[in-house]
């Protein structure tokens, strides 16, 4: 019974920490978030940050696992509501996307994002993470695109795996134009013109 108890109690440090971690990566980005910062904002010592994350590369390739997980979930409960047709699941899904980048008045942007501009190219461990991150996305996609073709509502002239490719370069392009633009204009053009039109039979 301690033994589960202490589990318990390091998991939901750790999910402590890799929280913070999302918050102050959006806000202050890679470099801008020194580890003292981290431990100081969950109250922690330096030693116990090490039990559970290597260095700062791995702590922040994990925070990228995490960051992208809750968004995989809400996708995948979209496309599995029987009630809705996949290509409009997806539409849905990223007009959930676009509400809360209005309500958050533009700011932050995509972690993945902000990510693969300030360390895509200098980090491995942050980058191999961000690459897996971004394939997970871009499967969960295709296979709702796939649902989608086999439904009859996207073309089949196009292989899902690269609509749903083109899917996320595009949104990823929009979300940085709407962050500096502080509109919501570039990314409904991505999904209108994209989903509603491109991707159409």
């Amino acid at each position: 019974m301690r033994k589960s108890t202490k589990t318990t109690k390091k998991d939901f440090n750790k999910e402590n920490i890799l929280n913070q971690g999302v918050m102050m990566l959006m806000q202050q980005g890679y470099h801008g978030t020194g580890l003292q910062k981290i431990l100081d904002a969950v109250n922690i010592p330096k030693g116990s940050f090490y039990n559970y994350f290597e260095d700062k590369e791995h702590f922040g390739a994990e925070v990228i696992q995490y960051y992208i997980d809750p968004f995989l979930k809400q996708l995948a409960a979209h496309l599995s509501n029987s009630d809705t047709d996949a290509i409009g699941a997806i539409q849905c899904y990223f007009d959930e996307l676009i509400e809360e980048l209005v309500r958050n008045n533009f700011k932050g942007g995509c972690l993945l994002g902000n990510l693969m501009g300030e360390i895509g190219d200098t980090s491995d461990i942050c980058q191999e993470s961000l690459q897996t991150a971004v394939n997970r996305y871009r499967d969960l996609l295709q296979s709702g695109l796939k649902k989608a073709q086999d439904q009859g509502t996207v073309r089949k002239d196009k292989t899902a795996r690269s609509m749903a490719d083109l899917l996320i370069n595009t949104w990823q392009g929009a979300l940085l134009r709407a962050k500096i633009e502080k509109t919501s204009g570039p990314v409904l053009q991505c999904c209108q013109e994209l989903l509603g039109n491109y991707f159409r039979p």
